[in-house]
């Protein structure tokens, strides 16, 4: 492992993205920006990770919980009280970097597509030159917004110049800094010591320490990436649909690589997370996010929506909602069906359209084909549910099961008044009201008898 540490600073408020949630928390095709950089560090060869927290630090905590085994990982929290611009922020990891003699790498948060390819790049030229400091650049054809890399008239030394600070020749220089950088950890501390909030904002910028290196004659240089891309910071809203779009279509083109079909990948969203078989089909404008696992020969959409779901082999799921299902094989699911948490679907069973299923197992061979509500209901195999039955399931104050045996055959429009129990091979009448179990093999009818009556009137009533 390298004598190499990290600073990430994820304090900022991201003001610009007009949002109370933090900005390095928004999403990316199922991981936060902040996941994506994190990842890129640790691959870099980091041994410690010094992640500096301010605006809802604890939220930010909360959340990576769930992506990182962040203690395994040798990610540790520090937290920046002041808001007081990067240099402060980097000054917040001091004291636990005392009597370090390494080097340090500071990266900013909202990097998500930041690679270790690039990271290892600057770390070896770091090491190789000797540097105190080196910089990680890239060139634009449209540099508005980024601080300038500037190499002093006499070839010696670089300087960072701000676009609000530089002259009309300055920002004509499309070479920019991306906010990367590889210290030597005491010359980081010397150069920080020396910041000055003498700025509008009355901020300490991390910025300022590369002249100050600079004045005490230390090496700075740097490395200019060719891909631009992978340095585009995330600041709005915009700038964070337009990565999510980049990694989306890297990821399906991924997945195509693997052995999925994807038929329209313009009009497909897949998580980075989601994990598919080969000879899977994903129709167009279908969504597959979070923990999902698809299996083998299985055909989703057009206009699938899937969340946190098992999908095993040679599943078929068409129009339909389903949110943390299991579905078992060959199964069909739709058009038209919602599948919500909690539910099983099993082998060779379907579900058709427009029906909705609630934290309920349907066993293998069961059909529950048009307009019916199951919900928190135990269905064995080979089970025929007619069109329009509902499971009445809630009566006010709590949730109550309904649990139907193997082979029963169901009538349409049939409604089960939690609890209740039907055994196996029964039968039950269509347009039944079951409120009592019902034995296994007998047939039950709970409606009031067809009445015919002659509706000839005595008087004719005038219209």
């Amino acid at each position: 492992m390298r004598n190499l540490v990290s600073i990430i600073l994820a304090a900022g408020e991201g003001t610009r993205m007009k949002s109370t949630f933090p900005k390095v928390l928004h999403q990316i095709c199922g991981q936060p920006m902040l996941v994506y950089v994190l990842k890129a560090v640790l691959k870099a060869g980091c041994g410690k990770n010094y992640l500096v927290l301010g605006h809802k630090g604890e939220k930010i905590i909360e959340v990576l919980r769930d992506f990182l085994p962040l203690r395994k990982r040798g990610i540790e929290f520090v937290k920046q009280t002041k808001l007081l611009g990067s240099g402060h922020a980097v000054l917040q990891v001091k004291k636990d970097l005392r009597g370090y003699k390494g080097n340090v790498l500071v990266v900013y948060g909202d990097l998500p597509l930041l690679s270790g390819r690039t990271l290892n790049r600057l770390i070896q030229t770091h090491y190789k030159q000797d540097n105190s400091l080196t910089i990680l650049g890239t060139t634009l054809e449209n540099p508005s917004g980024y601080g300038r890399i500037i190499e002093n008239s006499n070839g010696k030394g670089i300087r960072i110049v701000e676009e609000r600070n530089a002259t009309p020749k300055e920002r004509r220089i499309n070479r920019v800094n991306v906010g990367v950088y590889c210290f030597r950890a005491e010359d980081l501390f010397k150069a920080i010591d020396k910041i000055k909030p003498d700025n509008r904002k009355r901020e300490y910028y991390l910025t300022d320490a590369i002249e100050i290196l600079g004045e005490m004659g230390k090496r700075v240089g740097m490395v200019i990436t060719k891909d631009s891309r992978e340095v585009e910071g995330v600041n709005n809203r915009k700038q964070l649909v337009n990565i999510q779009k980049y990694v989306n279509m890297k990821n399906l083109e991924r997945l195509l690589l693997t052995g999925v079909t994807i038929v329209d990948p313009s009009s497909t969203f897949i998580d980075f997370t989601v994990r598919i078989g080969r000879d899977t089909i994903i129709y167009p404008g279908s969504t597959i996010l979070g923990k999902t696992r698809i299996g083998e020969n299985c055909k989703l959409g057009p206009y699938a929506f899937i969340q946190n779901c098992q999908i095993e082999n040679g599943v078929e799921v068409r129009a339909s909602f389903i949110y943390g299902a299991k579905i078992a094989e060959r199964a069909k699911v739709g058009p038209f069906s919602h599948i919500r948490p909690g539910t099983f679907v099993g082998e060779e069973a379907r579900v058709g359209n427009f029906c909705e299923v609630k934290k309920s197992r349907i066993g293998r061979g069961t059909k529950v084909s048009h307009l019916s509500y199951i919900g928190d209901a135990f269905l064995g195999k080979g089970i025929n549910i007619g069109a329009g039955t509902i499971t009445c399931n809630f009566d006010g104050v709590r949730k109550n099961i309904t649990r139907i045996g193997d082979n029963t055959f169901v009538g349409s429009d049939a409604k089960f008044i939690a609890p209740v129990k039907i055994g196996k091979g029964a039968v039950i009448g269509a347009g039944s009201t079951i409120t009592e179990d019902v034995p296994a093999g007998k047939l039950a009818i709970a409606r009031a008898r067809q009445v015919i009556k002659d509706r000839k009137r005595k008087k004719k009533i005038k219209r």
